[in-house]
């Protein structure tokens, strides 16, 4: 072989050897590391991330329930002609769906039927519902809204729609709809939890 040809295969290996190292390179400016990630599963990575994010799913889930709990707690403060939270809830439910029974109510609300009651009377007393006997059965009582406490109604309502749209002003109709799916999923599952379970701070949302 001419010193000429050694000298044009040496030049040709040393450009290859550049080449290749420039790629490794600018793999790993990029992040992937060739020998790290060759051989690798991406099934396997896909699903890595799936259980990582059900995790935070699970934590964000609980901090809302624990805020929700928190809320409820603040309730037991409240003096005189003060709404609950609770209480609210049953006035958004008649504001809603019209008269209905303590039992309905209760039923809507998930309380038992006494503290239903209680909650109606308290409300009744300020003049935020009114009770009357159905025409079809004079037996049964229904309570509904007066228009005082339906004026209660929309003014909490303004407030939240505003606290609701500012915390969701950067989330598009697709993230919504999503978002909506995986909490009604999420509904189906804690409806469906035995009583002594006590989900709601255990499994994958600890």
């Amino acid at each position: 072989m001419s010193r000429a040809t050694k000298l044009s295969s040496s030049a040709a290996a040393s450009q290859a050897r550049s080449a290749g190292a420039g790629r490794e390179i600018a793999e790993a400016d990029r992040g992937r590391d060739p020998e790290t990630n060759r051989g690798r599963d991406p099934e396997a990575d896909r699903e890595a991330d799936r259980e990582t994010e059900l995790v935070e799913l699970g934590k964000a889930f609980r901090h809302v329930f624990r805020a929700l709990r928190r809320l409820r707690g603040r309730d037991t403060h409240l003096v005189g002609s003060e709404v609950s939270h609770a209480q609210m809830e049953l006035l958004i439910e008649l504001s809603e769906r019209g008269p209905l029974s303590a039992g309905e109510l209760a039923t809507a609300a998930q309380l038992t039927p006494g503290t239903v009651t209680q909650m109606l009377d308290h409300l009744a007393e300020c003049g935020h519902v009114q009770r009357t006997r159905t025409a079809d059965d004079r037996r049964v009582v229904v309570t509904c809204l007066t228009p005082q406490g339906e004026g209660k109604v929309q003014s909490k309502r303004v407030i939240w729609q505003a606290r609701w749209e500012h915390a969701l002003a950067d989330v598009d109709a697709e993230q919504l709809r999503v978002a909506t799916g995986v909490l009604e999923r999420l509904g189906t599952v804690f409806e469906d939890t035995p009583a002594e379970g006590g989900c709601a701070d255990s499994g994958s949302a600890s």
